[in-house]
């Protein structure tokens, strides 16, 4: 084989992280092939809602303003659901739509397909439709890739095949996922008109609210989103396959259950579910990403990488991917030599801020595993507010005293200050 027949890169996905990373390396005169499963770029994702804008805007400023994107995210929301309750914290700030907003809504089928289409626009090769089904390895070094009877070579492999990462496991950079890796994130689609949309959450025509939502997973650990696209919303939840296995009820029913509640069901009334899926969220934060992110000619990328952060009121997945991608991109051109491109992308990593940044929220997952989060707390805070508002013409208890009736109603104090311990030692 010459050099003519081999790519410079072959990049395996094209979800966020892999276009991202083609997008540079074709930019910069690299003769790239992307990988994609599906029969194309965005048709086999569900995952997404949101996106941090800033991303966007290192690969290329002013890239955001092309992007097919819905709403840019002024009200930040924190729901917590009782039985037939409610609370809804929300912080308004429409300082986050002036210039380049701080984020938008967005729907992934149609983001991935734009921005792949960009990397083509830059030089990048794009194949749809097919499935890698190994590496070629040659002298402990990954050398290219097979697909069914084809191989195809390039200096460097990387994979952005998503967080079961079958590449990552055929370098042997990633083990099998275990259960409590991951969460396992349930999506419906519904079509709204963007007046209806706009008049139900307060919103402008160009605003957009983003919320999460405790309470909603029958005690299941785990929580709900719900995000407004232009004439669409986007719902669902994320629970741990761990705790949904000890649970009567199937996922369905409670995601049913979840769309009915009083507090939620006014909001997607008369809509029209377009899109359902499920998609495997990483969940472990620091701690899911591998000790190896690269070996000589091969690097991980994005979910493949494990890179997501989910402190319960920020979920930050789409972001990373795109940065990731960018610094895969910045250290093969800038690396001298195949054996300089890992340790480069290490680097850039940390210079781009997102270890760092992973290490800053490395123990925020232990606050949102304590089991309390899903069903205990929530209605607690509805309780405590029911009495709050109650007014029946008869004597209400004073305060200390009801307030601590209703704690000791769903927590004890000792469960109280241990859960309240591992918050403050975990941040």
């Amino acid at each position: 084989m010459s050099d003519e027949d081999k790519f410079d890169a072959i990049i395996v996905g094209a979800g966020p992280a892999g276009s991202a990373c083609a997008y540079l390396l074709a930019k910069e005169g690299k003769n790239v092939l992307v990988i994609e499963r599906g029969e194309s770029a965005g048709s086999k994702n569900v995952t997404g809602g949101r996106l941090y804008t800033y991303a966007l805007e290192l690969v290329e400023p002013g890239l955001h303003s092309q992007a097919p994107l819905e709403r840019k995210v002024v009200h930040e929301q924190i729901m917590m659901l009782g039985d037939s309750s409610g609370v809804t914290i929300d912080y308004v700030d429409y300082s986050f739509k002036e210039d380049i907003p701080q984020s938008y809504t967005v729907l992934r089928a149609p983001f991935d397909e734009w921005f792949a289409g960009k990397a083509e626009e830059q030089g990048a090769m794009l194949a749809s439709g097919i499935r890698v089904d190994d590496l070629i390895i040659k002298d402990n070094k990954v050398v290219g890739v097979k697909a069914g009877d084809d191989e195809m070579y390039a200096d460097i492999i990387i994979a952005a095949d998503g967080i079961n990462s079958f590449m990552g496991q055929k370098a042997g950079l990633c083990g099998e996922l275990t259960p409590h890796m991951v969460g396992v994130g349930v999506k419906e689609i519904i079509e709204l008109p963007a007046d209806t949309i706009q008049k139900r959450f307060n919103l402008a025509t160009d605003e957009g609210t983003a919320r999460v939502i405790l309470g909603c997973t029958q005690g299941i650990q785990g929580g709900g989103f719900l995000y407004t696209n232009k004439d669409s919303i986007s719902l669902g939840i994320v629970y741990s396959p761990e705790s949904a296995a000890k649970q009567d009820k199937s996922i369905q029913e409670i995601f049913q259950d979840f769309k009915m509640h009083p507090a939620i069901y006014p909001l997607i009334e008369g809509g029209n579910t377009v899109e359902y899926g499920a998609h495997l969220v990483p969940e472990s934060g620091l701690k899911g990403v591998p000790k190896k992110l690269y070996r000589d000619g091969f690097l991980l990328v994005g979910d493949a990488a494990g890179f997501c952060i989910n402190t319960g009121t920020i979920l930050r997945g789409l972001d990373l991917a795109i940065v990731s991608g960018i610094a895969a991109a910045r250290a093969i051109i800038s690396a001298q030599s195949s054996a300089e491109v890992g340790p480069n992308y290490v680097q850039e990593l940390e210079k781009l801020n997102l270890t760092p940044t992973l290490k800053l929220f490395a123990g925020w997952p232990e606050i949102t595993s304590i089991p309390r989060m899903a069903s205990a707390y929530p209605q607690l805070a509805n309780d405590a507010l029911k009495f709050m508002f109650t007014v029946d013409g008869n004597v209400p208890e004073k305060m200390p005293k009801a307030m601590m009736k209703i704690a000791r109603k769903h927590v004890s104090i000792g469960q109280l200050l241990a859960d309240g311990w591992k918050g403050v030692t975990s941040i």
